[in-house]
């Protein structure tokens, strides 16, 4: 969430930098992802300044245009040529001097020395739209005559900007997701740390109902689903633009400002965490509101003129005939306000989370209002919320409030927690003794009240917007997060049992090992969420084929959104939103690795949730084995390369990245781990994933290794136009292939090594992968490599083959190997290869 620095204080009295502000909330929980300066203005009119037009002759070449001289201050008198009508001697103006940067939108252009008609121009005379002052730009902007020249335009405007200080809400600080719920834990960090502060936010003691013309009925039928729910009427409106305040508050924190009307709802929910919706009064048919649930199938089309088909667990906000919004979730088409719009009623309303978050998942929409509706919002927030709403609505919009308040609720709304927690278990969780004053007092400034204190504990009661505390380990999180994680410190002892190593610690000291092995090399390791897009992941006659499919996905059943929807099933598409991202931010030369789980659900695994007899299977071990097995997970090492290789050196020319220089970072990351390369199976892989790939099998075909060039398809779905190599080393297979193996260190052999070739006659399809298995199947001890260093396929060949010619290193740690004994050898092999290939040994009859 947006945080506006200027607005926080408008809460809560301090005198920090926004960067200490930033601090101090990260410090109470509330992380702040960055701090961004923000310009009423873009630019900050910077290098615009108050001048004199001191000379004004019309344009020899032009019919409109006129040659200046201006003031600009400070001794300097510029040449300047305009083409305003209204520009005269004797003007003070608004001049851009030159390597001033003016803004149009997105776009930016620099003022630089020009000629206009063959006459020089060292600068600009500027209307308002052109360094957004204004609209106009009928000439340009005359100042009256005291206006000082030399004056930063900065200054004369009295520009001032804001701080957005981006805070990432955790899903248990619901209350936080607003100022005023912000302004709360800052006041309680200030008040622990020394400051002298306090808290407040505008009264509502004004508000007061003018008439009772416009009287509006609210039933509530769905009680578990809505319980509280009040409305109060404005007659009267003019519906306009907002107040420049307004949109300059709602602008900094990135929503777009409307009319006056929705931007104070807007407002009111960035102020103090209460979603509020905006009916047209006129359109509310039969005179009345009734919250209820319709049909299953009725057809509702939202504002944004989707149709979506309700379900009977949605609900919906009604006149007397039919659905006007999904309660929570979005407004109905037609139910809003517009220009036209005379009368409104507004909605404050506390709505159950889980109904609006699975409605909201149900049909997609995920908004401001479902995104706090969900999480829990303060079921005593509304009269407050929509008193100060009217109160806004007569100020901005002129209009009347026209109804007592409709204050309809429920036993089902949430009651506040009280709690017993005891001294010893709150040190005990901390691991510190906090002296039970100050644990007091910071629970008392974070609203809480203590209900009764003694020697051996307290019980308090959390305030009504904490919806998330409920336990005593909440209220010891309350009390931790405010004395600062920093302030208790760490035991001079550890307190440990002694284990034995096991494989997943083999496992560990290995991904170190080939960690440290990439980072060498130039890799950057990333850490990717293992939840991801289902749209991925391809479904119906696109999932024919396709390597992993939707329906093989493990799904969350209430998932954050829609792009954090499943488990993922391969690392390669983290990676490319990874390898997206700093291309987008001028990076595009890029080597990364991430180790990580990826998930499977198997659906013809998947066992029946039910007995023969239809009824639930009782919870047993044999039952939950019988659900998990369709549910499978392995440790993955992806690998990307991306870009150039080598890049703007002056020792060596550009050089493109290829799949070969990936080949290598894999083979070099087999051998380090001690892999025997007899025990592997080369092969080629054609799939939806690899434009061209290769693949590595251990003999009983498990895949080690899958590496290519990654396909247009993939990286489409992440918009990387760039090619990019993949590979992608099932770690748990590997860990299984090296189990027995150990990595020993020998001598450098004392004896020589002898080098053979062949040239070998085989079949366009066979490849060299088998060649090299045969090779190596043939003879273990001696030979130490087998290199491909030649192919052709072409003139003086048959049809339907091809060439390779082959290199083979054999070499003895005891003796220096003679010709009898190289040439057995070497025979062994060529009877082998081609007995496995049916090739042909050139030149050989």
């Amino acid at each position: 969430m947006n945080v506006s620095y200027k607005w926080l204080k408008e809460y809560v009295d301090f005198d920090m930098t926004p960067q200490e502000v930033a601090a101090a909330l990260t410090s109470v929980g509330l992380e702040v992802d960055a701090v961004e300066e923000v310009q009423s203005i873009k630019g900050g009119l910077e290098g615009l300044v108050v001048g004199e037009v001191l000379t004004c002759e019309p344009h020899p070449n032009s019919d409109h245009m006129h040659i200046t001289t201006v003031d600009e201050g400070n001794g300097v008198v510029q040449q300047i040529v305009c083409g305003a009508p209204n520009v005269a001697a004797g003007q003070k103006v608004i001049v851009a001097q030159l390597g001033c940067k003016l803004y149009d939108g997105d776009e930016c252009f620099t003022i630089k020395k020009s000629k206009l008609r063959g006459v020089e121009s060292n600068g600009m005379i500027c209307a308002e739209d052109e360094i957004g002052v204004g609209t106009s730009h009928d000439g340009i902007i005359v100042l009256p005559q005291d206006a000082v020249v030399g004056t930063p335009a900065a200054e004369y405007y009295g520009l001032t900007s804001d701080w957005v200080i981006e805070v990432d809400i955790t899903p248990n600080h619901a209350d936080a997701c607003s100022h005023w719920g912000v302004a709360r834990d800052f006041y309680a960090y200030l008040k622990q740390n020394g400051y002298k502060t306090s808290l407040h936010r505008p009264s509502v003691d004004a508000f007061k109902v003018d008439n009772n013309d416009l009287n509006i009925a609210v039933e509530v039928e769905a009680k578990e689903a809505c319980p509280r729910y009040c409305a109060v009427t404005v007659k009267n409106c003019e519906v306009k633009e907002s107040p420049k305040w307004l949109k300059d508050k709602l602008s900094t924190i990135g929503l777009r400002p409307i009319n006056n009307i929705v931007d104070i709802t807007n407002y009111i929910m960035m102020a103090y965490g209460q979603p509020l919706h905006c009916f047209d009064a006129d359109m509310i048919k039969g005179g009345k509101v009734v919250v209820k649930t319709m049909p299953e199938g009725t057809p509702f089309v939202t504002l944004d003129g989707v149709e979506h088909k309700l379900s009977d667990r949605d609900l919906a906000i009604c006149n007397a005939e039919e659905a006007m919004c999904i309660a929570g979730v979005f407004g109905g088409k037609g139910s809003g306000t517009y220009e036209t719009t005379k009368n409104v009623l507004f909605e404050s309303a506390y709505f159950h989370p889980t109904w609006i978050r699975k409605s909201a998942r149900r049909h997609g929409l995920q908004t401001d209002a479902s995104f706090r509706f969900e999480r829990g919002i303060d079921p005593d927030g509304q009269i407050y919320a929509v008193k100060a709403a009217a109160l806004l609505a007569k100020e901005l919009a002129g209009g009347e409030i026209a109804m007592e308040i409709k204050d309809v609720k429920n036993e089902t709304l949430p009651q506040d927690a009280v709690i017993d927690c005891t001294y010893k278990y709150i040190a005990d969780l901390i691991g510190k003794d906090i002296p039970a004053e100050t644990q007091q007092s910071i629970l008392t400034d974070l609203g809480f009240k203590v209900l009764e204190s003694n020697a051996e504990g307290i019980k308090v009661q959390a305030p009504a917007f904490r919806v998330d505390v409920k336990k005593p380990c909440d209220v010891v999180e309350e009390i931790l997060r405010v004395y600062g994680y920093n302030n208790v410190e760490i035991p001079s002892q550890v307190k440990s049992s002694l284990t034995t190593k096991g494989e997943l610690d083999r496992s560990n000291k290995l991904q170190n090992l080939v960690a440290e092995q990439l980072v060498g090399c130039g890799f950057n390791e990333i850490l990717n969420n293992s939840l991801t897009k289902s749209s991925y992941y391809p479904e119906g006659e696109d999932a024919e084929g396709a390597t992993w499919a939707n329906k093989g996905c493990v799904r969350l059943i209430n998932p954050l959104s829609q792009d954090l929807g499943v488990l993922r099933q391969t690392l390669l598409f983290g990676g490319l939103e990874s390898i997206c991202h700093n291309i987008n931010r001028r990076m595009p030369d890029l080597k990364f690795f991430e180790f990580g789980n990826c998930y499977y659900f198997a659906e013809d695994k998947n066992e029946p949730k039910v007995d023969e007899n239809g009824e639930p299977l009782k919870a047993s071990a044999e039952s939950s084995k019988k659900i998990l097995a369709a549910y499978s997970e392995d440790y993955h090492l992806g690998l990307w390369v991306t870009g150039k290789r080598v890049n703007g050196n002056w020792a060596h020319a550009d050089e493109e990245s290829s799949v070969y220089e990936l080949k290598a970072y894999v083979l070099n990351i087999l051998t380090r781990l001690g892999v025997p390369f007899g025990a592997l199976v080369f092969g080629e892989i054609k799939n939806d994933v690899f434009a061209v790939g290769t693949s590595i099998k251990n003999r009983g075909g498990k895949t080690i290794v899958e590496y290519g060039v990654v396909s247009k398809k993939q990286t489409k779905k992440v918009d990387v136009d760039a090619p990019v190599y993949y590979a992608d080393i099932n770690w748990t297979n590997l860990m299984k292939l090296i189990k027995k193996t150990t990595v020993t260190y020998t001598d450098i052999p004392k004896y020589p090594a002898v080098s053979r070739d062949l040239a070998l006659l085989v079949d366009s399809n066979v490849e060299f992968a088998a060649i090299e298995a045969a090779a190596y199947a043939a003879e273990k001890k001696l030979l130490k490599e087998v290199k491909l260093f030649d192919v052709y396929e072409g003139k003086n060949l048959a049809a339907g083959k091809k060439s390779y010619a082959v290199n083979f290193t054999l070499q003895s740690e005891d003796k220096t190997l003679n010709d009898k004994a190289i040439e057995a050898v070497m025979t062994k092999i060529e009877q082998q290869i081609v007995k496995a290939t049916g090739a042909e040994v050139r030149g050989k009859k």
